[in-house]
């Protein structure tokens, strides 16, 4: 069977999902259309493909323990000079996302593994591009705002192609959502002019 390259992760919704597709593709980011945009939980992992069942079985664990937790994005942030990504900081919901991904990558489960950098939950929107353009993205974010409430997470492949499709979605077990907060800017999913 061989291996997959697998990833779990927190899509950020519509409409703000696609409007920072399209404006990481804007900076010139040939990645942007095939990496939905998202809060990572697990990076890019490689696995048997006959381990796929035991993923699942274990995500679906970690989906029933969780509960569902307000998520909200303000500002911009760098990596640069370590890495050169610009990303979209969490400002709400960061502590319930450190918690999650280490559920998802336990030790005792089938994708246990070490972080190459500390954990730091973001929404990655340039990444290996220019430094003009990096810096284009980091100001012309700066004021973007959205947020939702986090319901659960989802599992995701990587094809051959390069792009990363959703294999399934994790619904937390809690019964309590917390209110829908809307975005923040001139519209729902918009960016707010200075």
């Amino acid at each position: 069977m061989g291996t997959v390259t697998i990833g779990v992760s927190i899509a950020v919704p519509e409409p703000h999902g696609s409007l920072l597709q399209e404006r990481r593709a804007g900076f010139g980011d040939a990645a942007a259309y095939g990496i939905p945009t998202h809060v990572t939980l697990l990076p890019p992992t490689e696995v048997e493909a006959a381990d796929l069942p035991a993923v699942d079985a274990h995500l679906v664990d970690v989906a029933a323990a969780g509960r569902p937790f307000p998520m909200r994005l303000c500002g911009t942030g760098t990596f640069r000079p370590l890495t050169p990504v610009v990303y979209l900081r969490v400002v709400q919901g960061a502590e319930d996302c450190g918690l999650l991904q280490q559920r998802v990558r336990d030790a005792s489960g089938p994708v246990a593994r070490e972080l190459q950098f500390p954990y730091h939950p973001h929404v990655t929107v340039a990444h290996g591009i220019d430094e003009a353009a990096m810096d284009r993205a980091f100001e012309e974010l700066s004021v973007f705002e959205a947020e939702w409430p986090c319901t659960g997470f989802a599992l995701y492949e990587q094809g051959p192609d390069e792009v990363w499709r959703k294999l399934r979605e994790y619904t937390f077990g809690g019964a309590v959502v917390p209110p829908q907060a809307g975005s923040v800017g001139m519209e729902r999913g918009t960016i707010a002019s200075r």
